[in-house]
This record gives structure tokens, sequence and C-alpha cells, in this order.
């Protein structure tokens, strides 16, 4: 099945090394700001120019679906929590919306396929209510998938074309660990029982029907590993298929994207085989708990902002790492150079130290 989507372009080269000398011009030790420099320098190259700007409408857009899976055991908390939460991001009252207030970002919810019927606002993408129970049966038909990708390829034009200059994706669903644990573990070639974690927090007798789950889809998902259209409408879900879409049009159009937990992670190593070079336009924000997380980063090569043993999903983890990816444009971008503010340079530290003696 076509999907659209093309190789993607990196960010500037031109704009990355003009940052790497304004790094070695201001006033601080070369070196000395650590990783800032380096987030600073991948935020000049995203938008094309040094020194960068500091980001004036980060979003966070959070897809939320549920999952026929999640009605057999694989997690501590029931399905009808998908919708209770959606109306709570609504009414501002989760933890997304306490961190994007801090972090100077503001919040959007898209319910691709939760099994219940929730605000209009939220549900003009929806696809369907409830994704298939991957152990047993297809995520997604043929016309579903399309859907999926459409919508989730149409949310990151409007909020580009509305003028987001950071996206971040964030996840909600009930049991959405278990689809996101077989795309990681399938594509990394890793047994079920290295990569599955505790999702929302489930026993061991929930860890084991949960490890089951997975082995079973990722039997499923075999056949079609290496067709990244056909592996999320097997084995994934619409809410999957549209964070991939998300993040690999996202990339397309030159935005530059924090990632979240193991469920954006997943949608993500689906993204660049959609979109190969995307990643290029993606920092992960953290590092999640879950094994599968790491396991992701790793097949990406992204290396998370914050390890704050965070495992909530939402977009939190990222959002919390956004502070400081402002403070990476803040220092690139306001700080004096030694020849602004008058200065001496290492270089000519020895020579003042040789004036001193003399006196």
């Amino acid at each position: 099945m076509t999907h659209g989507f093309g190789p993607v372009a990196p960010p500037d080269a031109q704009s990355r090394a003009a940052a790497e000398q304004r790094q070695a011009q201001l006033t601080k030790p070369a070196g000395a700001l650590g990783r800032l420099e380096q987030l600073g320098n991948w935020v000049a190259a995203c938008q094309g120019t040094c020194p960068p700007k500091q980001f004036e409408r980060a979003r966070v857009v959070i897809f939320a679906g549920d999952h026929g899976v999640a009605r057999h055991g694989v997690s501590a908390y029931p399905s009808e929590v998908t919708a209770q939460m959606v109306a709570n991001f609504l009414a501002g009252g989760a933890a997304v919306n306490a961190l994007a207030a801090v972090a100077g970002a503001t919040v959007q919810v898209a319910d691709i396929s939760v099994d219940a019927d929730t605000d209009p606002q939220v549900s003009k993408h929806k696809v369907r209510r409830s994704s298939g129970a991957i152990d047993r049966e297809d995520a997604l038909t043929d016309d579903e998938i399309r859907a999926a990708i459409e919508a989730g390829r149409a949310i990151a034009d409007e909020e580009i074309d509305a003028g987001a200059d950071l996206l971040i994706a964030g996840d909600m669903g009930i049991g959405n660990t278990t689809p996101a644990t077989v795309l990681v573990a399938s594509l990394t070639k890793t047994e079920p029982v290295a990569a599955v974690g505790r999702g929302t927090g489930v026993d061991d007798a929930g860890w084991i029907r949960k490890v089951a789950a997975i082995r079973d889809a990722m039997r499923r998902a075999r056949p079609v590993v290496k067709d990244p259209v056909e592996l999320l409408r097997v084995a994934a879900g619409a809410d999957f298929a549209a964070m991939a879409a998300f993040l690999a049009q996202a990339a397309t159009r030159r935005t530059p994207v924090l990632l979240d937990g193991v469920v954006v992670t997943a949608a993500a190593m689906v993204a660049e085989d959609l979109a190969a070079g995307a990643s290029a336009w993606w920092l992960a924000g953290h590092r999640s708990t879950e094994p599968a997380h790491d396991l992701a980063l790793r097949h990406l090569r992204l290396d998370p902002v914050i390890d704050l043993a965070m495992r909530l999903g939402e977009g939190s983890g990222a959002l919390t790492a956004l502070p400081v990816l402002r403070s990476a444009v803040a220092t690139l971008a306001e700080m004096s150079t030694f020849g602004e503010a008058g200065v001496s340079t290492a270089d000519a530290e020895p020579v003042n130290r040789a004036l001193d003696l003399r006196k």
C-alpha cells in the first residue's frame, strides 16, 4: 500500500556550522555548556538560521485511542479510563496540562480511536472505536489504515500551518504499551520477555498475560515487518498510524519534534521507515522506565535529554525536557561573544598573565 511519504532532507548543515562557530565565540570556555551546546546547534539547523529563535508556539498533540488487547488483562486500568482522561485533558486537569503551562506549550487532543463518543472538538479525525485485539486479529482494515495515516498527516499540516514551531506527540490509551512493545520488539528482533515492561503497573500475572499477548501479536506481525503501513495495520492501531504519519509529516515540513516515551517512540520507528531521514528532525525528550523505550531509542540513535524514571505518557517526558531545550536556544542566541563583551579569549590569557608578571 502506498503512503505518500518520501525521503526527508536533513536539517541545514550551514546553519549548524554557523552555530558551532558562534558557540566558540560565546563568553564561556569551549564546550562548557556541554549538551546544551549540541541542542542549540540542532535547533539552529532545524530552523535554518543562526542564532536560533526561541520557540513561540510549541504544541503538544495527544493521540488518543483504545486497543482491543486491553480487554484481555494486559493493563492495570480498564479501557474506560481513556475517554475519562480525554475529558480531563480538555478540562486542564492532567499532568500534561500542568507541565505544558510551565514549559510554554499548548495542548490539543485528537481522538483517533477512543472506544467512546468524545467531545466533537477532538473527534473530527476519528477513524473507529478501538483498534482490534492484535494478539488475535488485525488492528485495522485497509480503509482504516489509510484514514489513520491521512489523519496524522492532516493534523501535522494543521498545526504547522497555524504557526507551530515545535511539535510534541503525546499518547493516551489504556493498553497502548502492548502494541508499542510489539512494534519495538518486532523491528529490533528482541524476545518479548526482554522488551515487556509493567506499563500502567500490572502485577506478575498481568505481566505474564502481556508477554503472551505480545508474543502472539509478534507472530502475526512477522510476515509484514518490512512493510511499515501493513505493520501498523496488523499489529499497532489507528492512534499509532496517525502518530507515525504526524511525525513523518512534521519532518517533511521541516518542523522539529520532541519525542515522548515508549508509545510515541515506537510510532517514530515506523515513521522513520515511512520517511527515511525523518529522525534527524526529532529529539528524544526523555528515557522512560519501559525496557522497550531504550531499545527504540538505540534503534533510532537518539540520546534522550533527561532521564527521570518517568512512564506516564501524554507527552509529559518531552514537556519536562522542553525547558532544557529552551535554555539551549537562549544561551546560543542571547549570550554575548567575547568581542561584544570585551572579555579576553582563552588565547589571550597567557599574554595577559605575562604582562601582569612584568608589573
